[in-house]
């Protein structure tokens, strides 16, 4: 699995676009995503990851990074055994396709805001 363009709105992974917030979860792609308080990042929202356990989970905040993190998601994801990195989505989008290539696609978790 690969990431092979974003820009504001847009993603395409492994050929495929898609114009709607998203998460990669053991390699399947669920798009659609929304967070039920749009631009903060809460653990109800990532339930689906923490259930998976992945190593990584990677948080791309938008392009502009203005997706905030809720203060209890990163301690969350420590007590799962879930590494979390978060930055504007651009840069997220690299760190994902580096964490897959060294670890694999089972091992990293993404979540993508695609706008601000």
């Amino acid at each position: 699995m690969r990431i092979t363009h974003y820009s504001f709105g847009n993603i395409t992974i492994d050929g495929h676009g898609y114009s709607r917030d998203l998460k990669i979860i053991g390699g399947e792609i669920l798009s659609g995503w929304w967070r039920d308080q749009g631009h903060l990042l809460q653990v109800q929202d990532i339930r689906d990851v923490l259930e998976a356990r992945p190593r990584v989970l990677v948080v791309g905040t938008g392009a502009s990074g203005l997706m905030r993190i809720s203060p209890d998601v990163p301690g969350k994801l420590e007590d799962a055994g879930i590494k979390l990195e978060y930055m504007p989505t651009g840069k997220a989008v690299e760190r994902f396709n580096e964490l897959v290539s060294d670890l694999g696609t089972g091992s990293v978790a993404g979540a993508f805001h695609l706008t601000c």
